[in-house]
């Protein structure tokens, strides 16, 4: 099983990337949260990787820290909760946030995530009570980027929300929305938490 991959960041887009490692590409699904922090194209990174093996294929999920790939293992192990609806839990929900919905039983919270209905948030609250603590530990301190511009900013959380499942004149909307509010500045992660709580409403 790989365990990490070290190599070129050969292409990135927010579901994915490919990552060259001694001239063989990996090509690895990522969430949100690991793409807003990717380093440019061709520079070295190293993801942590969870091979999910299936009869018919063996795909590699990449995060930037253990942290959240302990958080993605602890979704697959909800009943019901398959490896893509555990990324996009992992992409709309910093691993703190997912922590402390748990912990308070905030089914609406869990409920924002693109996939999760009621039921399966009731589920995730009751089958992660007793082991979210697993996640317990020091908070990631990343340097938060510094704002884009607006246009580059909107293509790239256009690019995300789609790729999350909602429909783009509806995304576009409300990111136009929340850029308006900001005044046209704003981190992405940012803006794209923004925008899933508005899309949630």
């Amino acid at each position: 099983m790989i365990a990490s991959l070290t190599g070129r960041l050969a292409s990135k887009h927010p579901g994915g990337v490919i990552i060259d490692v001694q001239g063989v590409g990996y090509d690895v699904l990522i969430p949100l949260s690991t793409y807003y922090q990717l380093p440019p194209l061709n520079q070295s990174v190293t993801l942590v990787i969870h091979t999910h093996v299936r009869e018919d294929a063996i795909q590699l999920y990449g995060f930037l820290t253990q942290r959240e790939k302990d958080a993605f293992l602890l979704l697959l192990g909800v009943s019901g909760i398959g490896p893509k609806l555990s990324l996009s839990v992992i992409s709309t929900l910093s691993v703190d946030d997912l922590a402390s919905a748990v912990r308070n039983d905030d089914h609406r919270v869990l409920a924002s995530v693109p996939g999760i209905g009621k039921k399966s948030a009731g589920r995730l609250a009751l089958e992660l009570k007793d082991k979210i603590e697993k996640l317990a530990g020091p908070v990631d301190h990343r340097a938060a980027k510094a704002a884009e511009p607006s246009s580059r900013l909107m293509d790239d959380a256009l690019s995300a929300l789609t790729n999350l499942g909602y429909k783009a004149a509806e995304a576009k909307e409300v990111v136009k929305q929340v850029l308006a509010s900001r005044n046209g500045e704003t981190p992405l992660q940012d803006l794209i938490r923004e925008a899933l709580k508005e899309l949630a409403k």
